[in-house]
């Protein structure tokens, strides 16, 4: 808009060229592209905080894993993170916001490898080393190992190991 008092006149960039310098005719060429391709939804910026570029998907396909032109790492275009090594795009979706750090995602790789399971009550891992399948976690919660249910007496345990 135009900068006067009380003006409501927006400010087109072909009139201005003449009265600015041009590296702000080009910043805010920038700036109207950017805004353009936000609102077509044909970009996204490389999540890596020392990059953040501007990422373009000219053939508007429907691409996760790819990488970053100017960092050259790996990012996913669906997620808009870094990349998930091992999880699909749904399954990290499902995640919370403190499960999606890439340690976090090692450790449930690892996790699943080890076929280790979460407490159904406060989902922490655990780990059965030995013995019966009954366990009791940290929050106190008791269940059977092999199938999360709660451990009762009505309970004994499932015959999987």
């Amino acid at each position: 808009m135009c900068p006067r008092e009380n003006c409501k006149v927006p400010l087109e960039l072909e009139a201005c060229k003449p009265r600015f310098p041009k590296e702000v005719i080009e910043l805010w060429g920038d700036l109207l592209r950017d805004e353009l391709l936000c609102a077509t939804g044909g970009q996204l910026y490389c999540p890596f905080k020392d990059c953040s570029a501007l990422l373009l998907n000219d053939n508007q396909e429907v691409i996760a894993e790819t990488e970053c032109p100017y960092c050259h790492r790996l990012l996913c275009a669906r997620c808009k993170v870094s990349w998930h090594s091992g999880i699909s795009c749904e399954e990290y979706q499902k995640l919370s916001e403190d499960e999606r750090g890439s340690e976090d995602l090692m450790v449930r790789n690892l996790a699943k490898e080890k076929k280790w399971n979460r407490c159904p009550r406060c989902h922490i891992i655990v780990e059965r080393t030995e013995g019966c399948l009954h366990m009791t976690c940290w929050c106190k919660y008791e269940f059977c190992y092999a199938c999360g249910a709660e451990w009762t007496h009505d309970h004994g345990g499932c015959q999987g190991n």
